[in-house]
């Protein structure tokens, strides 16, 4: 949870970032004194906040009189949004593609350190729950991520494995050298397919979408285009890599024109 901060180390902006950063898709919805807690702030100062948000639509109220994000955030959001932009050049080529796989499809950017997910189509038929929209993986524990990362610049790459790296599960490779090296296969092989590296019971399997622009060391990353398997389905490995790079080539010529 996080601590109160110093009011006069703290400025207005980031006491604002706070109060709209604790809600997720678990908790949606908060009444002032949760809010307040999990903010770190000062009743008093969450609800002065608060009545300030609630006046430009950034939050309002539920029924039982809890708070929430309101529309005015992603009004704002997505009238030059990137992650929009994308997404609408993609999602044709991502529903051809689940179409095929029958399995959750998802785009993930890269985005502070980790790993965004800016689009995802549902197979209503998969098990499996998770890789939802706005929701972000570390990059070294997601199939996206490992994606992303290999074909990032090196300065991108060295400053992603400098960091702490957490071991999300059991499977999660948190040793430098050997993500180097696992990096190194995935741009020669083209795709990443880690078994449960981020969420114990799938295979994330995932290929690079390029956009417009060339760097020293070859085209510049897009997003990170991928399926999620059920880890006992990892046969399934083989028939989706095509699916998925002949989409992701679609998407890459998309976003080039």
């Amino acid at each position: 949870m996080p601590t109160p901060a110093e009011p006069t180390r703290d400025s207005i902006i980031s006491r604002v970032v706070r109060i709209l950063s604790c809600f997720d898709r678990s908790t949606a919805a908060l009444s002032l004194s949760s809010l307040a807690r999990r903010s770190g702030l000062p009743l008093t100062t969450a609800h002065r906040l608060c009545e300030e948000l609630l006046r430009h639509g950034l939050l309002e109220r539920d029924a039982a009189g809890d708070l929430r994000p309101g529309l005015r955030i992603w009004e704002l959001g997505s009238r030059a949004s990137h992650a929009l932009t994308l997404s609408e050049a993609c999602r044709p080529y991502m529903e051809d593609l689940q179409d095929t796989v029958r399995q959750h499809v998802t785009l993930a950017v890269m985005d502070r350190g980790s790993a965004l997910y800016v689009e995802r189509l549902s197979a209503p038929e998969s098990p499996l729950d998770a890789a939802h929209i706005a929701q972000r993986m570390p990059l070294h524990a997601s199939s996206s991520g490992l994606v992303l990362l290999a074909f990032s610049d090196p300065s991108v790459r060295a400053g992603a494995l400098a960091g702490p790296l957490e071991k999300v599960t059991p499977a999660t490779v948190t040793d430098p050298e050997q993500l180097r090296r696992h990096l190194a296969d995935i741009r020669q092989r083209g795709f990443a397919a880690p078994p449960g590296v981020g969420r114990a019971e799938w295979i994330g399997v995932a290929v690079p979408v390029f956009g417009p622009g060339q760097s020293a060391h070859g085209p510049c990353i897009a997003a990170a285009l991928n399926c999620i398997l059920p880890l006992d389905a990892a046969d399934l490995v083989p028939r989706v890599v095509p699916a998925l790079t002949t989409a992701a080539r679609g998407m890459s010529r998309a976003l080039r024109g």
